[in-house]
């Protein structure tokens, strides 16, 4: 299983402080049956231009790669890229996608999302050839407006959720009914810390059973994802 966002590089953003850090929550993953972590630190385009981006993420990872320990999972890395204005006219964006894959982890805003954003997504695959990955989609329920929506899901957009929408008692029946549905391709914990998020996929892979996880095994193989 491919745990396809998370926060585990050292000091890159509010997940991880430092490479302990980092190794503990790989080491967790790894005991939750997580053969690859992908690794997704923020992107803020007020912080950081993608240039910049890259070279800070490059030492981060050479930080984690100097301390290294087997039977840790796989990393992939990537980008949780905060939605902005303009972003279809940043060709450098696509350098963000997940490694190997034309796959990007977006972040919309909370607040109401209005036909402009859904046509900033369909003009970065029309640019670039870029897949959009929603992240952590639960979150954003209320501010989804139906023509929107309807728009980002015919232009292929993909539908990432966090564990702890199948593993939270007040939301997993939703959660199941959704990917059962279809409408849930991919699972990431969204872990940023050993202290109040730590890498949590074991409860939801129980709640999703053997089906659902085959189910989000072979969208992850038919994305181009290697497991």
């Amino acid at each position: 299983m491919i745990d396809i966002h998370s926060h585990v590089l050292p000091e890159m953003d509010d997940g991880s402080r430092g490479v302990e850090e980092s190794l503990a929550m790989l080491r967790t993953s790894a005991e939750q049956g997580i053969s690859v972590v992908a690794a997704t630190p923020h992107f803020y385009p007020e912080q950081n231009d993608p240039k910049k981006f890259l070279y800070r993420r490059a030492l981060s990872v050479k930080q984690l790669r100097e301390v290294w320990e087997e039977g840790l999972p796989k990393l992939l890395l990537g980008a949780e890229v905060a939605y902005f204005e303009g972003i279809s006219h940043v060709e450098k964006i696509k350098d963000l996608c997940l490694e190997e894959t034309n796959l990007l982890l977006l972040e919309m805003p909370f607040s109401p999302w209005t036909e402009r954003m859904a046509k900033e997504v369909r003009m970065l695959g029309e640019h670039y050839g870029i897949r959009v990955v929603l992240a952590h989609t639960e979150r954003y329920r209320c501010y989804k407006k139906a023509p929107v929506w309807d728009e980002l899901l015919a232009n292929e957009v993909l539908v990432q959720c966090n564990a702890e929408f199948f593993s939270n008692r007040w939301t997993r029946r939703q959660a199941r009914y959704m990917l059962e549905k279809g409408e849930i391709q991919l699972l990431g914990s969204d872990c940023h810390n050993m202290r109040n998020r730590r890498p949590n996929m074991r409860k939801a892979l129980q709640v999703i059973g053997e089906s659902g996880c085959r189910m989000i095994e072979q969208n992850c193989r038919e994305l181009g994802i290697i497991l």
